[in-house]
C-alpha cells in the first residue's frame, strides 16, 4: 500500500455524493458558537518592546477572522504576526475539516501552500544556484534545459520566467490525457509561447514548473530533495515539505473532493496532482511557525540561528522592486504590487513583498518594520470555494497599521463589519 492509498484507507472515499449546500450551511451555523470561543480561547498575544503596546491584538484582528468564519468565507485560519524577530500574535480559528466529521483548528496545523510554494521553495532554490554561479538570471532557460527551446522559447531567460514575463500560458492543459513527472514536464517543455516575451506580465504557473525542473537538472537532486536539504532542514521547517507523511494527516488541513474523495494531505493544485504532488509552482506543505522561520530568515539577510540560505545581496537583489510592463511591481519571483497582492502594497510599505497561495494562504514581509504576516486557510473545503480575498485585506491593514503606529485599526474594524455583507470574489 502506497502513501495515497494509505490516506484514502484512512479517510475513505465519499460513497454518495456532496451533502448540499444548505446542509452544510447548517452545520456551520450549529459549530459557529464553538468556533468563536475557539477562536478566543487559543488566541495569544505576546508582547515586543518596539511593537504598539496599546492595542491588544486579539480584540483587534480575532473579530475580524471571526466574522469571515460566520460569513462562511473559510472554515477556519490561523494567523501569525511576526515583529523585531517575536511572534507577537499567533491564533487559530474555527475547524481544520468540516468532513468527514467537525476537527478543530490548532495554531500548528498543516497547509497546502499551493503558489507559495513558487517563493518559499523554488525561487530561494534558483536564487541559491545563481549565488553559486550555476545559473545566470539573463542566460536563456534553454541553456540548462535544452528541450525547453521548443517552439519558439530558446530566447526565454530565467529573469523572465522569475518576473513572469515570459509570454507564456497561465497553466498546462489538465483536460488533455497525461499523467506522472515526465509527462507534465515534456508538455511544458512543448509548449508555445502565447505572446512575445517580455512586453508584459502574465502570472503563469509553467513559469515555475520549469524553474523546478531547471532546479533539478543544474542540482542533480529532484526538486523535492533539494529544498528539504538546502532550504527546510537547515532552517528548522520540521513541518514543511512535498507529499506530507501519513503520520502528520491529523494536523493537516483538508481541501475539497475530487472524483469523490475528499483531498487530504494530497495536492489541491491540479497540475501539480498529475505530476506526482511535486512542482515547481505547487505542492508544498508547511505551518505557520514554519513560515514565521522562513520570513525571520529574509528578515535577517538570508541567516537564522546560524544556518546561511542566502547572502545578504543575494536577498536585496530577490526583493528589490522591478516595474515591469503594465505597472506591476514584482521582484524575483516575490510579490509587490500587482492583482495578486491583495491590498498588502497599500498595507504595509513600499519595500513589502509577499505571495498567496490558491487554497488560501499568504505571506507578507515588510523589512522596513522588521514585521510579517501569515494568514493559512483552506478556503476550498469543502465545496471546492470559498473567499479570503476580504480576509486577507483586512487583516493585512489592521497589521500593517499596528506596525506603522497608526491609530487607523478602530475605524478599519467598524468598516469590516460593513464590507463583511458584500463584494465577495470568487478568489
Amino acid at each position: 500500500m502506497d502513501a495515497l492509498e494509505r490516506k484514502q484507507h484512512l479517510f475513505g472515499r465519499r460513497a454518495s455524493r456532496a451533502p448540499s449546500g444548505s446542509l452544510r450551511q447548517s452545520l456551520r451555523l450549529a459549530l459557529f458558537a464553538g468556533v468563536l470561543f475557539l477562536g478566543v480561547d487559543v488566541a495569544t498575544a505576546q508582547p515586543a518592546r518596539s511593537f504598539p503596546a496599546a492595542p491588544d491584538l486579539s480584540a483587534a484582528l480575532a473579530p475580524v477572522v471571526m466574522s469571515d468564519l460566520a460569513a462562511g468565507g473559510v472554515p477556519g485560519a490561523v494567523v501569525l504576526v511576526g515583529a523585531n524577530d517575536r511572534t507577537v500574535y499567533r491564533a487559530a480559528f474555527g475547524l481544520r475539516a468540516l468532513e468527514p466529521a467537525p476537527a478543530p483548528m490548532s495554531a500548528d496545523d498543516i497547509f497546502d501552500l499551493a503558489s507559495l510554494t513558487k517563493v518559499v521553495a523554488t525561487t530561494t532554490a534558483v536564487m541559491q544556484l545563481v549565488e553559486a554561479g550555476r545559473i545566470q538570471l539573463d542566460e536563456p532557460a534553454a541553456t540548462y534545459w535544452p528541450a525547453f527551446a521548443a517552439n519558439g522559447k530558446g530566447a526565454i531567460t530565467i529573469r523572465q520566467l522569475l518576473t513572469h514575463t515570459s509570454g507564456l500560458a497561465p497553466d498546462l492543459d489538465v483536460l488533455a490525457n497525461w499523467n506522472g513527472l515526465e509527462a507534465g514536464l515534456d508538455r511544458a517543455a512543448a509548449t508555445a509561447p502565447v505572446r512575445p516575451a517580455g512586453v508584459a506580465f502574465a502570472y503563469s504557473d509553467i513559469n515555475f514548473i520549469v524553474l523546478g525542473a531547471i532546479v533539478a537538472r543544474v542540482s542533480g537532486e529532484p526538486l523535492e530533495a533539494y529544498v528539504q536539504r538546502h532550504i527546510f532542514e537547515p532552517l528548522g521547517m520540521t513541518d514543511t515539505g512535498f507529499d506530507p507523511p501519513v503520520s502528520s494527516l491529523v494536523r493537516i488541513a483538508a481541501t475539497d473532493y475530487e472524483q469523490g474523495r475528499l483531498r487530504w494531505g494530497e495536492v489541491q493544485d491540479p497540475t501539480a496532482d498529475r505530476m506526482g504532488g511535486v512542482a515547481g509552482h505547487a505542492g508544498v506543505f508547511s505551518t505557520a511557525d514554519d513560515l514565521a522561520r522562513f520570513a525571520r530568515m529574509l528578515l535577517h539577510g538570508g541567516e537564522l540561528d546560524g544556518a546561511r540560505i542566502l547572502k545578504p545581496e543575494t536577498v536585496a537583489l530577490m526583493t528589490r522592486p522591478a516595474v515591469l510592463p503594465g505597472g506591476t511591481r514584482r521582484g524575483l519571483g516575490w510579490d509587490m504590487s500587482s492583482a495578486y497582492s491583495v491590498g498588502m502594497d497599500q498595507a504595509f510599505g513600499p519595500s513589502s513583498y509577499g505571495h498567496t497561495g490558491y487554497t488560501g494562504c499568504l505571506l507578507w514581509i515588510d523589512p522596513d518594520t522588521q514585521s510579517y504576516l501569515i494568514i493559512l486557510t483552506s478556503r476550498l473545503h469543502p465545496e471546492g470555494h470559498g473567499d479570503v480575498k476580504l480576509l486577507r485585506k483586512d487583516l493585512g491593514q489592521l497589521v500593517g497599521a499596528l506596525t506603522k503606529r497608526s491609530p487607523a485599526t478602530a475605524s478599519l474594524q467598524a468598516a469590516r463589519s460593513v464590507s463583511a455583507l458584500g463584494g465577495r470574489g470568487a478568489y
